[in-house]
């Protein structure tokens, strides 16, 4: 695989966790309004288990997806790479969730952080579709 996709890919790995961290800390703002704070052990177990956080695992899936590629013993194609960029750019222009998408989006409107962090991930996508 060329060294630009490994290295394309591991931006868009960096990029998704910016803002995931940046989601799953406006969900946790919610949630500790609502129900008290929490630690990070229980934040952890919140994400893995919680209802308010379920929508967040697609993106943290997408991580998932990127590190199994990075550490396969067979090396990733250049294939799975635009699988994987094809994936993610379906995930922030037109999810199949509907969850998901209405979560995103509010999202969106509300907070100035997720917006730009949004708009890191797809800066690299659409590069990425155009050259």
């Amino acid at each position: 695989m060329p060294e630009g996709a490994l290295q394309e890919l591991a931006e868009l790995r960096r990029k998704l966790l910016h803002l995931h961290k940046t989601l799953l800390e406006m969900e946790r703002t919610d949630f500790e309004r609502d129900f008290g704070y929490v630690t990070s052990g229980e934040l952890l177990q919140l994400v893995i288990n919680h209802a308010q956080f379920a929508w967040l695992r697609q993106i943290s899936a997408l991580v998932v997806q990127i590190d199994e590629m990075f550490d396969a013993e067979e090396p990733a194609t250049l294939s799975d790479v635009q699988n994987v960029l094809a994936e993610a750019r379906a995930l922030f222009t037109s999810p199949a969730d509907e969850v998901f998408k209405e979560k995103y989006q509010a999202a969106l409107q509300r907070e100035p952080d997720v917006v730009m962090a949004h708009s890191e991930v797809m800066k690299l996508l659409r590069q990425r579709s155009n050259g």
